[in-house]
């Protein structure tokens, strides 16, 4: 069969563009030179690894050096280097190749404190000079967290960054950096040191404050004495800083212990009960975070998000097995019920050890909840914890609707307040216990995914907030939604005020102390319930 000349050549130039459009991208060629210095046992060798990758900051020698900083680099018995995926995964990229690989026996290169360091200030180095403004503002802002002048870069350095840059959030961080740097120069003039002043006391965080305490001793009264004005200034307002600072934390804290504690408001209020397992019930929905988060890795946000009702479902479910098998059985025997719900409390536990291991796990906070909200220099409010705040206040509103607008919220106040009439009307009190028991579990389960955020989940995490639960239940009042609400948020903030004065242990003792003598005053705490409760 013949085919023509203009058909053949159609032909070629259709084969050349396809080869050019599906051409694999050339891998990534690491040298051998780079490759003995990383697979070198000596650590000479791996500050040659490391002066190699800084010579060229290409994109994948700054991925090599993060792999390496973060102890992320290894190697076979031919050399061949592999970058693995993260510090929790198995898996492989073999540079060269491109390569996934998983399950390999290598060895790590591995690189000491004064090697990491070093990495670091290459990194940062390069950041500086990115045309990517998010990653200039952030080497920026790292510079200014510095607080040992010799990590700095040079003024020189500094000045070429100032001259070259258009942003003018990062043109004054610039500035106030260069004043840190100048701030040491011992051949300053007077006016010029104490404009460094005015600027770092503008700024004042910790490396600010490190360099005006610096010029205070200055041999200079000029100098000395404005320092010495900053100091006073900067003095005050981080102690202001601090006060509220201390209040967030303890708003946050209060918010938690809100959480903890309006579950076992509810069901001690409408069936008496004294609930001990009300901490693993806790910690089940902290768990329940946990394992959603495994099952959707790439997803943590809304992880997080389905947690909540999952959470709820699954402490809610444990709550209404331990009433229909336990607490109903236990009626009007209270320190029975305390010493059963004690032993389904280490029942838990142990199940919980058995199947996850006696070992914390650490949820992954969602990168929407990362970072901080800047309100001053030394005042900053972390996204976690204000989430933890808004949330709380978001669940209570909701129980509040649920108890007030909804028919189960009707049955459970009537039973509250006198179960013998609410009986003779018709509510059927047992159906109502079961119900309310699962409604308390499932708001406990709902604060372990708020506790989840801010510290690590464990077979033992119900038991640092359940004692609180229950100083918050007595103060507010017992059964009352609000009291629980004020309570909660008071000893939040009570304790985090006296935490640095007396310390951890000391405050909660203070705090248990000054809750004996208000309840010897205020016996149904400061929010009383009304009807059965209060007979009783």
């Amino acid at each position: 069969m013949k085919i023509s000349m203009q058909k053949a050549f159609c032909m070629l130039l259709t084969v050349l563009f396809i080869s050019t459009v599906y051409a694999a991208e050339p891998d990534y060629e690491i040298s051998k030179s780079l490759k003995d210095s990383l697979t070198d046992s000596k650590a000479k060798s791996r500050d040659n690894a490391i002066a190699i990758l800084s010579e060229d900051l290409s994109e994948q020698n700054i991925l090599v050096l993060n792999k390496l900083k973060n102890g992320l680099v290894y190697y076979d018995s031919q050399k061949e280097i592999f970058l693995k995926e993260s510090v929790e995964s198995n898996c492989y990229i073999q540079p060269s190749t491109s390569q996934k690989v998983c399950n390999l026996k290598l060895r790590r290169s591995g690189i000491s404190t004064l090697q990491k360091k070093k990495i670091e200030s290459i990194l940062l180095k390069s950041a500086l000079f990115s045309s990517n403004d998010s990653d200039r503002a952030k080497a920026v802002k790292k510079l200014l967290e510095i607080e040992s002048q010799n990590d700095l870069p040079s003024e020189e350095t500094i000045d070429k960054l100032i001259r070259q840059e258009s942003q003018k959030e990062i043109y004054k961080d610039l500035k106030i950096v260069e004043a840190l740097i100048q701030s040491r120069s011992p051949e300053l003039g007077v006016q010029k040191l104490i404009s460094c002043i005015d600027i770092l006391e503008e700024k004042g965080n910790a490396a600010c404050i490190q360099a005006i305490d610096r010029l205070k001793l200055s041999t200079n009264s000029e100098v000395s004495q404005r320092a010495t004005k900053a100091a006073s200034s900067l003095s005050f307002s981080k102690s202001i800083s601090d006060f509220f600072e201390k209040i967030f934390f303890g708003l946050s804290l209060g918010s938690v212990l809100v959480l903890a504690a309006v579950g076992l408001s509810i069901t001690f209020g409408v069936m008496g009960v004294i609930n001990m397992a009300h901490g693993e019930l806790i910690m089940l929905g902290a768990y329940t975070v946990w394992i959603i988060q495994q099952i959707m890795p790439q997803s943590m946000g809304l992880a997080l998000f389905i947690s909540i009702p999952c959470a709820f479902i699954v402490s809610a479910f444990f709550g209404i097995l331990i009433e229909h098998f336990v607490i109903r059985h236990l009626s009007g025997r209270p320190l029975e019920t305390l010493l059963a719900t004690f032993g389904i409390s280490l029942i838990l536990q142990q199940l919980v050890r058995t199947l996850f291991s006696p070992l914390n796990r650490a949820v992954a906070t969602p990168e929407f909840l990362q970072g901080s909200v800047q309100i001053t220099s030394n005042l900053s409010i972390t996204c976690n914890r204000l989430s933890i705040i808004f949330f709380s206040l978001v669940v209570f509103a909701v129980i509040v609707l649920v108890m007030k607008k909804t028919r189960l919220g009707l049955e459970v106040r009537a039973v509250s307040q006198n179960r013998a009439i609410a009986k003779a009307m018709g509510i059927k009190a047992e159906k109502v216990d079961v119900l309310t028991f699962g409604l308390g579990s499932g708001i406990a389960g709902v604060a372990g995914v708020a506790l989840s955020q801010i510290t690590n989940v464990g077979p033992n995490l119900g038991q640092s907030y359940i004692i609180d639960s229950f100083m918050v239940v007595v103060f507010g009042g017992a059964g009352n939604l609000w009291g629980t609400l004020t309570g909660g948020l008071i000893m939040g903030i009570a304790n985090k005020l006296l935490e640095p004065v007396s310390g951890a242990m000391l405050s909660k003792i203070i705090i248990l102390i000054a809750l004996i003598l208000f309840i010897q005053k205020r016996p149904r705490g400061l929010f009383p319930q009304r009807g059965r409760a209060a007979e009783d």
